[in-house]
């Protein structure tokens, strides 16, 4: 008798673990929508509009399909059994009112909260408490740039239980600054969606393409970037950016002799996706009469993109090309971790000029103007 009252008064550990991870992840859930729903209030407010709330009973029923779309089961699960559920599901649901991209923004979601479970479950630290929000605030303001995304996490009415969650988070092993860094992505897509999104009565624009959504940011500073920019089509693209057959070839030529001796490896540069957001950046260089050659000497000077997986190699020097051809041409130190141009654009409401726009009409005409300009430099500096 006693052995079985013994057997049944004692839960499995490792069962015990697992519930407890995925249910630390389904709190990570709820603060990265959190966060994304208070950078949506405060961009609708400086809109002067709101996304109506839909009922407790209509969002849950939404909601519930695209979080089964996109997260993993038992995650899902633990979010549509908690208390919080109602308020979750309309947090989600004005996201996708006020013209967030569910498809692209959950999908990031899902991977964060199967990291946090997996997290939590492989290093078993079940602690819990919480402390002042006061080391959180801190942490935000050292970690992000100073943009509208930061100071809507701070300054919502949620913050002191966002601040309490990360805690909670970081007791149980949580990296609490990588899944920050997250929330501050999935926020800059919220606040970038909602600019986009017209006041009610107006107009509406025309689709925003996923290649403009997704660039946007470090690769598009500056740049007049068009609704319908199609980078699966690298001759559309180059003509959607302005940038001439002669001018892309003289780019790659210069990409490939930036490293001398690796003309192969930057053969990854010059393939991926978003290489004409790379060739405009150099146009731009050239109409403001600089040398993008140059500022691509930083690719040989720094080589630390050649660290990591030879599977993200291209990734690397893609992000490693934008930097260089934002940096000084004569500067040595390594490149910056974040670019402070390219974070403040995460902000269109800093930077409305950088947002996505219509295609010019005289993008052929920028672009024949744009190589006789170069042209023109080149032959002056023959003499």
């Amino acid at each position: 008798m006693s052995a079985v009252t013994t057997t049944s008064d004692h839960t499995d550990p490792f069962a015990e673990a697992v519930g407890d991870a995925v249910e630390t992840a389904a709190m990570a859930v709820r603060l990265l929508l959190s966060v994304a729903d208070a950078v949506r209030l405060a961009a609708e407010a400086r809109a002067h509009r709101s996304t109506p709330s839909s009922p407790a009973a209509q969002a849950v029923a939404e909601a519930a399909g695209d979080l089964r779309a996109h997260l993993p089961p038992d995650i899902v699960t633990a979010l549509v059994r908690g208390a919080e559920w109602p308020r979750t599901a309309q947090q989600l649901v004005a996201l996708r009112g006020a013209g967030v991209d569910l498809e692209t923004f959950l999908p990031e979601v899902g991977q964060v909260a199967a990291g946090v479970r997996d997290e939590v479950l492989a290093k078993a630290a079940l602690r819990r408490g919480t402390s002042p929000e006061g080391p959180w605030a801190s942490l935000l303001r050292d970690a992000f740039p100073d943009d509208a995304v930061r100071d809507a996490i701070l300054a919502s009415q949620t913050w002191p239980e966002i601040a309490s969650t990360m805690q909670l988070l970081h007791e149980r092993g949580v990296d609490v600054h990588r899944l920050l860094a997250a929330a501050h992505r999935a926020g800059a897509v919220v606040d970038q969606a909602v600019a986009r999104v017209p006041a009610y009565g107006s107009a509406l624009p025309r689709t925003v393409s996923r290649d403009a959504l997704r660039s946007y940011g470090p690769l598009t500073v500056g740049l007049d970037v068009p609704l319908d920019l199609d980078l699966g089509n690298r001759e559309r693209a180059l003509a959607q950016l302005g940038v001439s057959k002669a001018q892309n070839s003289r780019y790659v030529r210069w990409a490939h002799e930036a490293v001398p001796g690796m003309e192969r490896t930057i053969s990854l540069l010059v393939t991926t996706r978003q290489w004409p957001l790379i060739a405009a950046r150099m146009a731009r260089l050239e109409d403001h009469g600089a040398d993008p050659r140059t500022h691509l000497a930083h690719l040989n000077r720094d080589r630390s993109w050649a660290d990591g997986p030879t599977p993200g190699l291209g990734e690397r020097l893609l992000r490693a090309a934008c930097a260089a051809l934002h940096r000084p041409a004569g500067e040595h130190p390594a490149p910056p971790a974040v670019i402070p141009a390219a974070a403040r654009a995460t902000s269109p409401s800093a930077h409305e000029s950088t947002s996505p726009k219509k295609p010019s009409a005289t993008s052929n005409h920028t672009a024949a103007y744009r190589e006789r300009k170069a042209q023109a430099s080149r032959a002056t500096r023959n003499r």
